[in-house]
């Protein structure tokens, strides 16, 4: 806590050059002094410096305060410092240090405004523009006169630098790894001019619209190392070769583990891809093939598993794997219980429809009348595997297949891993666990397309310039990811995610939070007592931590800059990213 904050203003000696005058701030806290720079006054007139100190001590110098001193603009200021401040913690001066001179701060303006502010190019520009600034950003880092054009010229050159800023990052996390986590997802664009422009299989809901496909490859701990972008038709499998080829020859990075969902890694792309190039893979089997397993080795019953519902198996039909079946008793529940429901809703509309068939007024005639209405039911609840159907021209009965019933019901809540690692590297929980890690990624593009970074609309229409926005959100998303691991304590994220996964029964079980994030969403409160925030009211915090422009009424051509002094929350945000919340260059 702090105590006695006192405000002065203190001469440093110089050397070779005249002294330097700055006005402080100290205070005692934890038994410590403590002291930071508010701002530098050495510009100004001896005379007006000393009016200042007087004013200071509780004496009279002047008419009034405003002669001293005016506030002519304030900026929200804090998230900016923070987010810049950990922009290059985390290697974006290393990253943009090849660029000419006048691109590399507007590499770092529009790196930190997609963090902040994410928008168009148009939108980051008129926010940095000093006549329509929404922040510090463009003064701090002394963009506040930069054109459009400027930040298209940094975009360009941002794609040109995109391989060898991805093989820093790779050879910074990747080295020594065994896993690496790879997926897929689409957003649309605004217009049709982009060559990578196409439709395709669209995870937005947007089917009329053009899209493209971008890959993330990722640590097993969901950091993101790399992206790629692909037209918009481009299915799943068809990327794997050039992700793998980007590993090996990109990155010489020799042998990894892939883990993808099971239409990515199919066994096609296994053995054409993978093998030949000596990697690993995780991944899963599609129902059919859980079918063919449960064929091959029997009903897979309860009994068969052991007390973390898992059950290692071999088939002949994936020679050189392991499969580890896994069964959630939860999940058969929710199914069941499904698919009761969806049967007695489908003969519940069936019935209408034999009615229908039988009634004395309006009769629903004809083979082709009958099976038109037929099929929309089936259709609708996904039905027909279950029903033995017949239809004339004037009836229609139906009957449960029950065979086929007891065939799904039997596969309930399980599903099986797939991976050619040996047990000494990953034995059958690890492999359930790498496999469900994939939630990493899913979490890196929700935060990419809707929640933080707003890579979606995509507005560019140049191929070259497509591909940089989606890299340019990819490395926002980097510098977010350190930040919310270094800011944990005043999250409501759970920072002790291993004492959660050893709570769980098994891999299976759902996922649980650890007793500390529990009690941290019950009290609202870190363990010091600030109030939790989500990284996004945090940030806004942080922006109420204001850059100050001021002048005085007797030299109004100094120009003084002062920022707000922290609260404690701001103070704590700032120590965890190791900042000084002070600096604004």
């Amino acid at each position: 806590m702090r105590h006695h904050v006192r405000v002065y203003i203190e001469t440093i000696p110089n050397r070779n050059s005249p002294p330097a005058i700055l006005l402080r701030e100290g205070w005692r806290e934890n038994g410590k002094v403590h002291k930071r720079t508010l701002a530098n006054l050495s510009s100004w007139d001896p005379q007006l410096v000393e009016h200042f100190r007087v004013l200071l001590k509780g004496g009279v110098a002047v008419a009034s305060a405003s002669s001293v001193l005016s506030i002519e603009r304030s900026l929200p200021h804090g998230h900016v410092a923070a987010v810049l401040g950990a922009a290059r913690g985390s290697g974006s001066s290393q990253w943009f240090g090849s660029a000419p001179a006048d691109l590399q701060p507007l590499l770092q303006a529009m790196l930190v405004a997609r963090v902040l502010e994410p928008a168009s190019k148009l939108a980051t520009h008129r926010s940095l523009h000093d006549d329509t600034a929404t922040s510090s950003l463009g003064r701090v880092l002394g963009v506040g006169q930069c054109s459009v054009d400027d930040l298209y010229r940094a975009l360009d050159w941002l794609h040109e630098a995109q391989p060898a800023i991805e093989r820093r990052l790779a050879r910074q996390h990747l080295a020594g790894s065994t896993l690496v986590l790879y997926d897929l997802t689409s957003t649309w664009l605004t217009g049709r001019c982009c060559e990578l422009a196409a439709r395709g299989h669209s995870r937005d809901g947007k089917r009329d619209d053009p899209q493209i496909v971008f890959g993330l490859i990722c640590t097993a701990e969901g950091c993101p190392i790399a992206v790629e972008v692909f037209k918009g038709n481009t299915a799943d499998p068809a990327t794997v070769a050039a992700q793998v080829a980007k590993l090996k020859e990109r990155f010489g990075i020799g042998h990894v583990a892939w883990v993808g969902d099971r239409g990515m890694l199919t066994s096609a792309r296994i053995e054409q891809v993978l093998e030949p190039q000596g990697m690993d893979w995780v991944s899963s089997l599609r129902a059919p093939q859980i079918a063919q397993l449960a064929a091959e080795h029997g009903p897979l019953q309860p009994s068969l598993f052991d007390e973390r519902n898992l059950l290692e198996l071999s088939s002949a039909h994936f020679p050189g794997e392991r499969l580890v079946v896994c069964r959630n008793p939860a999940l058969a529940e929710e199914r069941a219980r499904k698919r009761l429901e969806l049967l007695a809703a489908t003969e519940g509309h069936l019935a209408k429809i034999a009615q229908a068939t039988q009634r004395t007024r309006s009769r629903l005639r004809g083979e082709q009348a009958i099976a038109l209405r037929v099929g929309r039911v089936i259709e609708r609840f996904h039905m027909a595997k279950h029903f033995e159907l017949t239809i004339t021209d004037a009836s229609f009965t139906w009957r449960r297949r029950d065979d086929a019933i007891a065939a799904e019901a039997a596969l309930d809540g399980l599903y099986v891993i797939r991976t050619s690692l040996p047990k000494e590297q990953l034995d059958a929980g690890a492999a359930v666990a790498a496999y469900k890690s994939l939630a990493q990624v899913e979490r890196a593009f929700r935060s990419m397309k809707t929640v933080d970074l707003h890579v979606r609309p995509v507005f560019h229409y140049s191929e070259p310039r497509v591909r940089a926005h989606v890299f340019l959100c990819m490395l926002a998303y980097y510098v977010q990811w350190q930040m919310r691991s270094r800011l944990k304590p005043m999250l409501f994220d759970d920072e002790y995610l291993e004492e959660a996964s050893s709570s769980r029964a098994s891999p299976v079980a759902k996922a649980v939070r650890s007793d500390h994030a529990r009690a941290k969403d019950k009290t609202k409160r870190a363990d010091d007592g600030m109030p939790l925030h989500s990284f996004h009211t945090l940030l806004k915090d942080l922006a109420t931590l204001t850059l100050n422009v001021a002048r005085t009424g007797a030299n109004p051509s100094a120009e003084i800059v002062i920022t707000s002094r922290p609260t404690p929350i701001q103070a704590k945000a700032f120590e965890l990213l190791g900042l000084n919340s002070s600096c604004s260059q």
